[in-house]
């Protein structure tokens, strides 16, 4: 995604200002059409937006809700809630305090901010639509806390390979940096000839720490042209991800299941069809995905069912479309939609497992390799010493 700075302006003719994450200049005016706003100005900003973590803007959401659902006026429980955070997000609860007080929508005034998430201020608006303020709000906050608790489950598998990872690339580091150029000098020193296994490992070491900075230079660089050749062709490389055996099935429940989340509480919420897969597309988190959900609404605006448009395009997963079918023909659609995002999380949960599962021992492995190798390349250098 690319950072946007936009103006646009309400439709009682006020301007507002902002940031945005979007993959173009043309989907940064649609997501602002999306919100009710006429984009006047959209402009790539050099600085990319970062929102604070899920549970910091839960606890903010949270605080709100308890206020409002207590009678307090808004524009306080916004000065209330400013105390409990800190930092930008202090910084941006002020601001928006300050749009209310000039008569914005608070859904118009934290869209403006770009400090939170697409699925909250559609939660926001629909809330002031109908279905009410502070119920809305707590489950905004509900809504940040389950995607909080997924994302720690995620570091808390993925800790130990990127531990591994970690020392036991130090540990060669030391090894070839160190350890072999005074082994080297002291063969230099007897003059005899070395093994062949022997020969290479010292002229990797050599290679290495003559020409390491080089080598890392040139790596700093090649990341850089992939990660811009990947984010203009992010469609593309997600849709090349989704059809990996293990990655594809863990990329597609995890954005299943925060799109099955967002259209469950979006609809539950009262907002249209239409307007909550858009804001489903951005949550999805996931460039394929968000494909296949932009051309499901299409199809939805075309008079298609939702279940039956998003079965087409395979936007989700096929518990969540199956979980959908059933409530849509029920009448339970959103209830339905939450219990497929809870489903989708176990299954991405599990598949990580199964990930983790194999990244571990096969880390195990090439370390071990690499360090059995640099061993016995020197062991038989000193085996093939003569006396």
């Amino acid at each position: 995604m690319t950072a946007f700075r936009y103006e646009a302006a309400r439709s009682d003719g006020g301007l507002v200002r902002g940031l945005l994450d979007a993959p173009s200049e043309p989907a940064a005016a649609a997501v602002l059409s999306a919100r009710g706003l006429y984009p006047i100005l959209v402009e790539s900003s050099p600085v990319s937006v970062r929102r604070p973590s899920r549970r910091t803007q839960a606890t903010v959401f949270e605080s709100l809700a308890a206020f409002v659902e207590a009678g307090v006026p808004l524009e306080k429980a916004l000065h209330a809630t400013e105390r409990v955070v800190s930092g930008r997000l202090r910084d941006a609860l002020a601001r928006v305090a300050q749009r209310v007080r000039e008569g914005s929508s608070l859904g118009a005034a934290l869209g403006a901010e770009g400090t939170f998430s697409a699925v909250t201020v559609g939660l926001v608006r629909a809330g002031e639509r109908g279905v009410g303020l502070g119920a809305a709000l707590a489950q905004a906050a509900t809504q940040l806390e389950r995607e909080a608790e997924t994302e720690g489950r995620i570091r808390t598998a993925l800790t130990y390979p990127t531990l591994l990872a970690v020392v036991g690339s130090g540990a060669i580091a030391l090894i070839v940096l160190f350890v072999i150029p005074r082994f080297a000098a002291l063969l230099a020193d007897l003059g005899q000839a070395l093994p062949a296994a022997t020969r290479v490992l010292l002229a990797l070491s050599a290679g290495t720490r003559s020409y390491g900075l080089v080598f890392g230079a040139a790596g700093v660089a090649l990341v850089v042209i992939a990660a811009r050749a990947i984010n203009e062709h992010r469609v593309a490389w997600h849709g090349w991800l989704l059809r990996l055996p293990i990655i594809g099935s863990l990329r597609l429940a995890l954005a299943s299941a925060r799109a099955s989340r967002t259209l469950g509480a979006l609809l539950g919420a009262g907002t249209p069809a239409l307007a909550a897969l858009e804001i489903a597309r951005e949550a999805a988190g996931d460039a394929a995905v968000a494909t296949r959900i932009a051309a499901a609404r299409g199809r939805v605006a075309e008079g298609q069912g939702l279940t039956a448009a998003l079965e087409a395009t395979g936007a989700l997963s096929s518990n969540a479309i199956q979980l959908a079918a059933i409530g849509e023909g029920s009448g339970r659609l959103p209830a339905l939609l939450a219990k497929a995002a809870d489903l989708d999380d176990r299954e991405a949960e599990r598949r990580l497992k199964t990930l983790v599962s194999l990244l571990e021992p096969g880390l195990i492995l090439v370390f071990a390799g690499l360090v059995a190798f640099v061993a016995a390349a020197l062991l038989q250098a000193v085996y093939a010493l003569r006396p």
